[in-house]
Formats: structure tokens, sequence, C-alpha cells
């Protein structure tokens, strides 16, 4: 009888262990990680099943800052290796840091929008260190409308090699009433108008980052109709340069908060920050760096923002998002949280 007893009641842990465990793998989060690379652009996410993907490298030089800050947020992440790198286009400040990130962690798959079209000396040498890299790992070139395969979520991509989707995404293709009211600006033939644009979606949560694509590319994505319809967190397009984060775009993304991934004397134009901070909806915008080149009235609060010198530690901001649409913002300079729920 007591052999029975103990039978049952080991039965009853091991499935309890089993419920928590399986609990606890499907409560498990979506993490994103704003890396500062002073200006350009390294975002880490990290699935809940542990696939990564990072999107840009940051700059080269600098006895190996960005890499270095990049490998620390991998670290922080628990993960030992990174699935895929995206790159969304060929400027040094996104793809300049490939060679001494691939030194210090192996990567599985490089994503991008394929050769570099502009013709200026450092796109054409940063391209060439690029292919020098990415021929010792998977290469995949993709297109509007393809999806990048990371576990646990849906990467879609809207923009490449200057093109964009031409269907709109479920629940989307609404007019946009801005439309008539915003002149179409003037072409860009630079390889930010090729940026590789993706959208990210984690159950009901929705994550966009558009590289450094410019004013007339992004009119295109949601004029006349919004093809991709809202979100719940925006990258700031181009550092929050004024010559992306058109009004048209932003208001129709309706996004809940904005991450503006600026350095101390790079992005955060004024105009840029009026048209996203007075975005309807928009409850927060948090920056990477307090840009020294605007004026207080240009910056948001010191909380909410993780570089406040002009020479800092480098701290990130991270996102930890819910299937549920609910999400986390983390200031890693001071520990300062503050959760959006759906």
């Amino acid at each position: 009888m007591r052999s029975d007893i103990r039978c049952v009641l080991l039965q009853a842990l091991a499935c309890a262990l089993l419920s928590a465990a399986v609990a606890g793998a499907e409560s498990k989060s979506l993490e994103i990680f704003f890396v500062d690379v002073e200006g350009g652009q390294a975002t880490l996410i990290v699935t809940p099943s542990g696939q990564s993907m990072l999107i840009d490298t940051g700059w080269p030089g600098f006895n190996g800052r960005d890499a270095d800050r990049i490998v620390s947020a991998a670290k922080a992440a628990g993960i030992e290796r990174i699935d895929y790198v995206l790159i969304t286009h060929f400027h040094r400040d996104h793809v300049g840091g490939v060679t001494q990130l691939a030194s210090q962690i192996k990567i599985g798959t490089f994503v991008d929008h394929g050769p570099n079209m502009e013709d200026a000396v450092d796109p054409r040498e940063d391209y060439a260190a690029y292919e020098k890299v990415a021929a010792h790992s998977k290469r995949l070139t993709v297109k509007p409308g393809d999806q990048i395969p990371v576990k646990d979520i849906n990467v879609q991509v809207l923009t490449s090699a200057g093109e964009h989707i031409i269907a709109a995404l479920p629940r989307a293709g609404q007019v946009n009433p801005l439309c008539a009211s915003e002149p179409e600006a003037a072409a860009d033939s630079t390889e930010n108008a090729r940026s590789l644009g993706t959208l990210v979606t984690y159950g009901k949560f929705r994550f966009i980052d558009l590289g450094d694509l410019t004013k007339r590319k992004e009119r295109a994505l949601v004029c006349p109709n919004n093809l991709i319809g809202t979100v719940d967190l925006y990258l700031t397009t181009h550092h929050g340069l004024n010559q992306s984060n058109a009004k048209v775009i932003v208001d129709a993304l309706h996004p809940r908060v904005s991450i503006m991934n600026n350095g101390a004397h790079k992005g955060g134009s004024p105009d840029a920050w009026e048209t996203i901070r007075s975005s309807p909806g928009l409850q927060d915008l948090w920056q990477l760096h307090y840009a020294m080149d605007s004026d207080k009235a240009h910056n948001v609060a010191e909380s909410f923002i993780a570089n406040v010198d002009e020479k800092c530690a480098g701290k990130y901001i991270q996102v930890t998002a819910e299937p549920n649409g609910t999400f986390t913002v983390l200031n890693s300079r001071n520990g300062y949280t503050k959760t959006y729920s759906k």
C-alpha cells in the first residue's frame, strides 16, 4: 500500500513539475535590446525559445566598442550565438561593425537586400567587407513580402532594395487622409532608400523597424492606403533625423511607444522629434542618448534616456513583450521601467 501511495505521489509531483515547465515556456517573453552604438543601429531580438536576430551591427573601429556592446547584450539575454544578422543597408553606421562582431560571436545566417548600389567609396568598401564575412555563413537575400524564419515570431519584410509590399497586410489597407496634405519628398538615390524594413509580430505585439528609409519611400507604404496598419512599438527611422519620420507614416502607424536610436550628436532632429512626440496615441518616447545639438524642449525627461552624457557607458534600452500585446520598457542606466498594457 505504501509503495502504491508513493508511486501516486511521485506521478503527481512529476505532472506538477511538467505543468510548471510548460507554463513557464508558454509565458516566456520576447526580448528586444536597443544597443547604444553612438548613432548607428544594433537591435537585438531574442525570442521565447532562444532564437535571435540582430538588426545591424553598428560602426567599425573604436577598439571594437560596438561589437563589444552587442555581445554584452547577447550575454544579458542568455545567448551564445546570433541566428540571424539582418543588415538594413550598406552604410557604415549599420554594417561597419560586422567584421569585429563575427570575430566575437558565432553567426548563423546573414540577411540583406542584395548588393550595394550606391556609387560612393564608403558603401563600396563596407559592402566588400560584408561580403567577405558573409561568405563564411549562410546568406539570405529577401524581397518585400518575404518572411524571415525566426522561431516564435513573424518577421515580415516590408521594404527591400527600393521596393515595397504591394498588398495590404491583414486588417490594414485603410485610406490615409494625411496623404492629400503632405507633399511627396524628393527621390533619394542612396542606400537609405533601399533599406530592408521589417515588421516583427509576436501574438498581438507589433514592432516596426524601417532602417534609414527616407520620406518618399515611407510615403509609398501608407499612401493612398496604409498597407501596414498600426504598431505598438516604433523604432524611429534614420535615428530620428528629419530626412525620415514623415508625419504621413508616423501618424498612420499610430505607435503607442517609440524608441529613438540616436547618438549624442546624431539624430534627434527637432522637427522629427516633434512629429513623433505629437503623434496621436503615443504614450511615450524613449531615447538612447540626450540629443546634445538640440534643446531641453526637444529631449524627453532623463528617466527615459539611456545615456545622458556625451561620454557614456553605452547603456541600452530593453523591451519585454508578451503575446497579449502588453510590453515593458527598461532603461538600463537607472533601472526605470514602465509597462504598457494592451
